[in-house]
């Protein structure tokens, strides 16, 4: 039997900066999973710049996407479809220890879908703030602050903020992640020394993940759109591929002291999956993973080919899992 999916209107520049997060997230996923004997310039360009600054965009773009998957479908198979994402995790961790679809099935079902009952933006918005600023005092960062970024994501798609506020915001995140992110690397001493400060340090982070999501919306033209769209619409795929490719490539990555070859890495993955991405959606709805994932949701027979080039059935928003 085929079942029929609820259609909901894909918002392309989620899908663009979704993408943008994935490649971000390659970079410093290989990094991170380097042996790094002794510190070099690379390193402290990755960490103050790159490193902690992708994962917060994908929190809040999952707790937009849960929202934009509840407009035509009901909590129960959203549920099903978070636990089977906990799936792909558990599977996943397997080969790599890293992995966060756990960490994002787990909060999806204990954060977002009870606040999925509260009524109005600004309830979710305050609860969200609180979680996130009480994560940070406590010194978490990283896994620990998906559930407060859950929920301003959900809490933002609800207010629906005007465009006009994209520069002005991306000019407090910019201004704000720049000055934060000089006192956690200049110290108390004054020296160039990185000051172990995990506080200063993930509020940083936050400001920098901010500032490059506004500042993307704000650049964002047609032909980068169309090379970060596929590969944000396939997130999980890409993801779980980029994974693996760390995976098989570790013994390389820590033969290189330098640690270009992670640059290179990232780089040539990233470019590899924009151009699979781009031939295998002129040709189905789905990316391979992404099918999977919604024949166990519905455990039913979902179509994936596209019909002809004209076929204009085009796929649900995914939450958006690294």
């Amino acid at each position: 039997m085929v079942v029929h999916l609820v259609p909901v209107t894909r918002i392309r520049e989620l899908d663009a900066l979704r993408g943008f997060a994935v490649g971000g997230i390659m970079l410093v996923n290989s990094w991170q999973h380097t042996v790094k004997k002794t510190a070099t310039g690379l390193d402290w360009t990755i960490e103050a710049l790159f490193q902690s600054r992708f994962y917060p965009i994908f929190s809040l773009l999952f707790g937009i996407s849960f929202m934009l998957f509840l407009r035509g479908n009901s909590r129960w198979a959203l549920l099903s479809r978070l636990f089977w994402l906990f799936c792909f995790g558990v599977v996943q961790h397997m080969f790599y220890e890293g992995e966060v679809l756990t960490d994002y099935a787990v909060y999806g079902a204990v954060v977002l879908l009870p606040a999925s009952f509260l009524s109005g933006a600004l309830p979710v918005l305050v609860l969200g703030l609180a979680v996130t600023t009480w994560e940070l005092l406590a010194g978490g960062g990283g896994a620990h602050l998906i559930p407060g970024l859950f929920l301003l994501g959900m809490g933002l798609y609800r207010l629906g903020p005007p465009r006009w506020l994209l520069l002005p915001s991306f000019a407090v995140a910019a201004l704000a992640g720049a000055l934060l992110t000089a006192a956690w690397t200049v110290g108390e001493t004054g020296s160039s020394a990185i000051a172990d400060d995990w506080t200063v340090y993930s509020v940083a982070a936050l400001a920098g993940a901010a500032a490059y999501s506004l500042g993307l919306l704000l650049i964002l033209r047609p032909w980068s759109s169309a090379v970060l769209e596929p590969l944000g619409r396939m997130a999980l795929t890409n993801y779980v591929s980029g994974t693996a490719v760390i995976v098989l490539a570790a013994p390389l990555l820590n033969a290189d002291p330098t640690r270009w070859s992670v640059v290179a890495l990232a780089a040539v993955t990233v470019a590899v999956q924009v151009l699979v991405s781009r031939w295998w959606l002129s040709r189905f709805r789905y990316g391979p993973l992404e099918w999977i994932w919604r024949c166990l949701t519905w455990f039913r027979w979902v179509p994936n080919r596209l019909e002809s080039g004209r076929d204009h059935n085009r796929p649900l928003s995914d939450p958006g899992v690294p």
